[in-house]
């Protein structure tokens, strides 16, 4: 097969990103399989969405069949070789961790056909810090969607340096057919345009919040007043999880070692005290469940 259509994803991680973004690509025509190391991540993520098509099916956002069409393409697994041996893209999801995202990727060059695609849903790390321990850095790119992805209109499409032409054209071909606007930047940057954007936005709120100048709920009201946002930047870490903007932030000072992106103090204590957020019950703010 050269340069073949895609026909058959894989999405490696059942979290919070994974699982939606599986659900976008069967529901796209894709056949499609979701791998996770974790038996329970798999059902938990399988409940998630069986919940929320039933709930686009009553709102008329789908129809039941299409429903039924897009589960039948969804296959649930924790065999990863056998989940890698026929696609044509896998989408990397995991935890961000830049050696933990290496080593998966090592391995997927390993079990993979020739002619599969890799891309990565980090939200930071770009494709090349990837891409040299596999044989194939012209296939590598980042596919970053934005939480939740079956809500979230977007996907930047990120190339690095040995990214072919080819390579990003069949990455935009797929996010139209997954009916989500792919965004192409043509030159890798750590943390892209949107989250480079909202860590500066999280960084000054996280400051002001700890030398004691508003209080977070007091910071949050500003922002949606005065700037517009729908969500204030404590309500967005409550939404990510306390844990996901903490690896950003380790993964960001890593690269630079610039103290101003050294992990905030606060973000650290919610993630050591377990309070990550609305998956918990309790971020900054308490969410009834």
């Amino acid at each position: 097969m050269k340069n073949p259509e895609v026909s058959r994803v894989l999405v490696v991680g059942a979290g919070q990103m994974g699982h939606q973004i599986a659900m976008l690509c069967a529901l796209g025509g894709y056949r499609t399989k979701l791998q996770d190391v974790s038996k329970e991540a798999l059902q938990t993520a399988e409940k998630s969405l069986n919940n929320v098509m039933n709930r686009w099916v009553k709102q008329t956002k789908i129809t039941n069949e299409q429903k039924e069409e897009a589960f039948s393409r969804l296959t649930f697994t924790t065999h990863l070789e056998e989940a890698a041996r026929d696609a044509d893209l896998v989408i990397e999801a995991i935890v961000e961790k830049l050696d933990v995202k290496r080593e998966l990727f090592q391995r997927l060059d390993l079990i993979t056909p020739s002619h599969t695609i890799f891309a990565t849903n980090s939200s930071t790390i770009v494709n090349s810090l990837l891409a040299d321990v596999t044989k194939r850095p012209e296939k590598v790119c980042n596919m970053h969607f934005f939480f939740p992805p079956l809500v979230m209109d977007c996907v930047e499409v990120v190339m690095s340096e040995k990214t072919s032409e080819h390579t990003m054209e069949t990455v935009m071909a797929v996010c139209k057919r997954i009916n989500r606007t792919g965004l192409l930047l043509r030159k890798e940057i750590s943390g892209f345009v949107a989250n480079r954007i909202l860590g500066a936005m999280n960084r000054e709120a996280l400051y002001l919040y700890e030398a004691g100048i508003a209080d977070f709920k007091e910071i949050d009201h500003i922002v949606k007043k005065a700037l517009g946002h729908p969500l204030g930047p404590f309500e967005l870490i409550d939404l990510s999880g306390a844990d996901v903007v903490l690896n950003v932030m380790e993964q960001r000072y890593l690269e630079t070692g610039d103290s101003e992106d050294k992990p905030k103090q606060s973000i650290v204590e919610k993630v050591k005290s377990g309070n990550l957020g609305r998956k918990t019950g309790q971020g900054f703010y308490a969410y009834s469940k």
